[in-house]
């Protein structure tokens, strides 16, 4: 597959303009929400993982330097806590363009704090996508998020933004903050 799917979501899933959805944020669309959205709430899916094993050549690195940044990989025993956001279907031509390097638009069962639960959609970045990195040890990816920067900014602002809002939210993940102490680390070193 190619790193930009912008062409293979619109293909794939398509929305009409006055749909509303649920998206589902685990990553940058937590901390920076630049989209328009009705209505938020914290939520979850059981069943994935949020792991730092994604490419990005746009945002957070360049062509040359790829930044590393969080996708979801199937783990049975865990769940995945972040924030739903109910958004208007035209919302997703700015979030296809956004998330473009690599990830597509997947359809999945979110479970709401209240209590109940509702379908919507996330993004996520398949093994077999162009920009993958996939898996590395915590400490190769705190020394390779420590020296990547793109666009949006430091691979370092990513990181510490996610645990910050990670933690804000209440929200337990040891493998981003296992790395976030190893940055930490390299950086007073």
């Amino acid at each position: 597959m190619p790193s930009n799917t912008i062409k293979e979501n619109q293909r794939k899933c398509q929305l009409s303009d006055g749909d509303q959805v649920w998206l589902f944020g685990y990553g940058s669309l937590i901390y920076k929400v630049d989209f328009p959205y009705l209505e938020s709430k914290p939520a979850s899916i059981p069943g994935w993982s949020r792991r730092f094993w994604q490419g990005s050549h746009d945002h957070r690195g360049t062509e040359k330097y790829p930044g590393r940044v969080v996708t979801l990989i199937e783990d049975q025993n865990a769940v995945c806590g972040g924030v739903a956001f109910l958004v208007d279907a035209s919302v997703f031509k700015q979030l296809d363009e956004r998330e473009k390097n690599g990830y597509l638009r997947f359809t999945i069962e979110l479970a709401f704090s209240d209590g109940t639960c509702g379908m919507g959609l996330v993004y996520i970045a398949a093994p077999d996508n162009a920009a993958y990195l996939g898996e590395a040890s915590e400490l190769e990816i705190a020394e390779h998020i420590c020296c990547a920067q793109g666009s949006s900014g430091t691979n370092r602002d990513y990181l510490l933004e996610l645990a910050k809002s990670l933690r804000e939210l209440g929200l337990e993940d040891r493998h981003v903050f296992d790395i976030e102490k190893l940055v930490c680390q390299i950086i007073q070193r």
